[in-house]
């Protein structure tokens, strides 16, 4: 089924502010967790829009230059929040980042409607709906999840820049064999995640 309008126009679009949200980035072993938000215009039309992970990075490249040109916004949890808060917490505030900053910037008078990508919501003032898969049949939440993709595996790419020997450039920081050993030899950063399991595991048996 290829992503549409028609979870927007089920909430008034294109007579009320429909914003759109996804993240990238909950199941890494390191790095923040980054959120993106959009507003498509009624006349946006990109071909081969569609979820991030069906993409290829070159293609997710192209429409992000593309999406980038139109009203978005990003926002993300860093690691102390992730261990703080746990993985859906931190990623709920990172969309609620996101979105203020969104609403802020297109200086919205009116309320907007937020299409998420889940299963649950944030706690804030929006008034939003949970779409379960929504980033393969939302074209608002499709474009969202190519710009929080692609922000957050820039931002990996330059934490590989300055911590080498994990392979984050190209495993963005998922538990991939490159990594595991990166661990092995070269310890924790500041950057990991010390409330998931493989690495609270790690310190567990550095401390025993």
């Amino acid at each position: 089924m290829p992503v549409s309008r028609q979870h927007e126009q089920s909430v008034g679009w294109p007579d009320r502010p429909v914003l759109c949200i996804d993240e990238a980035g909950r199941g890494p072993w390191a790095g923040p967790v980054v959120a993106a938000c959009i507003c498509l215009p009624p006349d946006f039309d990109i071909a081969g829009l569609d979820d991030s992970k069906k993409l290829t990075e070159t293609k997710r490249e192209a429409l992000f230059a593309q999406l980038s040109t139109l009203p978005h916004a990003t926002g993300q949890a860093e690691v102390g929040e992730i261990d703080a808060l746990n993985i859906l917490n931190a990623t709920f505030l990172a969309m609620r980042r996101a979105a203020d900053a969104l609403v802020a910037q297109m200086g919205l008078k009116s309320p907007p409607h937020i299409l998420v990508d889940g299963n649950r919501l944030p706690d804030w003032p929006y008034e939003a709906s949970a779409i379960i898969g929504g980033d393969g049949v939302s074209a608002g939440i499709a474009a969202a999840s190519v710009l929080a993709k692609v922000t957050r595996d820039r931002l990996m790419r330059e934490l590989d820049a300055a911590h080498p020997g994990y392979g984050w450039a190209s495993n963005k920081g998922y538990g991939a064999k490159a990594h595991r050993q990166g661990l092995a030899q070269f310890g924790l950063t500041p950057h990991h995640r010390r409330s998931f399991k493989p690495i609270a595991d790690i310190l567990r048996a550095q401390n025993d």
